[in-house]
């Protein structure tokens, strides 16, 4: 069967609150995640995983702006700058689920969204809208992820759009590589079924084997 793309984009908050560890962390998690995305892909030969990745800070900016095949995807570390434009960042995103540039014949693409702050603009929502107004943003496979515990979820949670869908709070660097990992293998199995017709919000439900892990609190780990 001939293969069908499946869009993941990391949406990542690289604001100076991202400083240190939680940076740190962040980079060794999706670097590591790499391989269980190539094997989540291998098993699913009629998807074909495109990664790319967008930063937010002051501004958003694509850190991989071109959809690299996981197979070819090498991680590279990015770094913090500046305040937390959210609606920067949403604008951006939207602009890459139209059609095209995203191709007719794919299948749901994965917005993976981490931050651990609060946004310094007033007008993100308009950057949602922007989302929610494609075709392929009211498909998408939406998960997010709190770094930290000054994050304001309330915005994590208007992204996902489902208020059955959990935000990951991962508050200490062994809980953030299990969302990452989570976010890397889960999400992109459930954005490999096939669009079903008429399905316009097939991102903003999860089969219960794709369920969000429970990110239990862990004594002996730091906590930020």
């Amino acid at each position: 069967m001939e293969s069908r793309p499946v869009h993941f984009i990391w949406i990542l908050d690289v604001s100076f609150s991202m400083s240190g560890e939680k940076i740190g962390t962040l980079n060794y998690a999706i670097r590591e995640a790499v391989p269980e995305m190539r094997a989540v892909a291998h098993d699913h030969p009629t998807a074909q995983l495109m990664v790319r990745v967008l930063t937010f800070s002051g501004l958003a900016r694509w850190h991989v702006a071109t959809p690299v095949p996981v197979e070819q995807f090498i991680w590279q570390d990015v770094g913090v700058d500046g305040g937390t434009n959210y609606g920067d960042a949403f604008k951006a995103v939207a602009r890459e689920l139209e059609t095209p540039p995203m191709p007719r014949r794919a299948l749901k693409p994965v917005l993976a969204l981490v931050s651990d702050g609060q946004p310094m603009d007033e007008d993100w929502r308009e950057g949602l809208k922007a989302i929610d107004a494609t075709p392929w943003g009211r498909k998408a496979v939406r998960v997010a992820i709190s770094v930290g515990g000054d994050t304001d979820t309330s915005v994590l949670q208007e992204f996902l759009a489902n208020p059955e869908l959990p935000v990951l709070h991962a508050k200490s660097p062994k809980q953030l590589a299990t969302a990452i990992r989570w976010a890397s293998t889960a999400a992109v199995k459930a954005a490999s079924q096939p669009v079903v017709s008429g399905d316009s919000d097939g991102g903003k439900q999860l089969a219960p084997a794709y369920a969000p892990p429970q990110l239990d609190d862990d004594d002996d780990d730091d906590v930020w």
